[in-house]
């Protein structure tokens, strides 16, 4: 990030919400936006671009860890910020691919306990990881008890 873009630091999600301006994850900080669609949610990482003509269908956002978000001051830096949407994108994917739904579950908590940690990851509402994940809020649910008993 330039020093120019730490000078456009974007932090009204109310408005980013409603406005859906092109913004961009800090690649520098462990921070990430989940995005609440109607039907299901993405979640944009570090580095990914949000908002624009991707996020049109926005309902909600949930910011994750320090968010972060910043103003892109040029092309490239878009193109960069696509690219890694696209690899954020791809990353869920593989973990929906799956076609069990209780697998899925564990994979989205232990990626989140990965990216960020524990207490990150447990704040986060069961429903925004089954949206995430297509699964049912409940197996998310029975997923956190069981890795607790354990």
């Amino acid at each position: 990030m330039n020093q120019n873009a730490q000078n456009n630091i974007y932090t009204d999600l109310d408005k980013f919400v409603q406005e859906k301006p092109l913004l961009i994850v800090n690649p520098k900080k462990k921070n990430g936006l989940i995005l609440i669609k109607k039907y299901y949610a993405e979640f944009a990482g570090p580095g990914a671009i949000v908002g624009g003509f991707f996020d049109q269908d926005l309902v909600d956002v949930i910011p994750v860890g320090k968010l972060s978000l910043f103003v892109p001051q040029n092309s490239s830096e878009k193109q960069r910020a696509y690219l890694l949407r696209r690899q954020w994108v791809k990353l869920i994917q593989q973990i929906t691919s799956n076609p069990i739904s209780r697998e899925r579950a564990q994979v989205i908590l232990n990626q989140f306990e990965h990216w960020f940690d524990c207490q990150t990851a447990e704040k986060l509402p069961d429903e925004v990881f089954a949206l995430l994940v297509g699964v049912l809020p409940d197996t998310i649910k029975k997923t956190r008890d069981l890795v607790n008993r354990l």
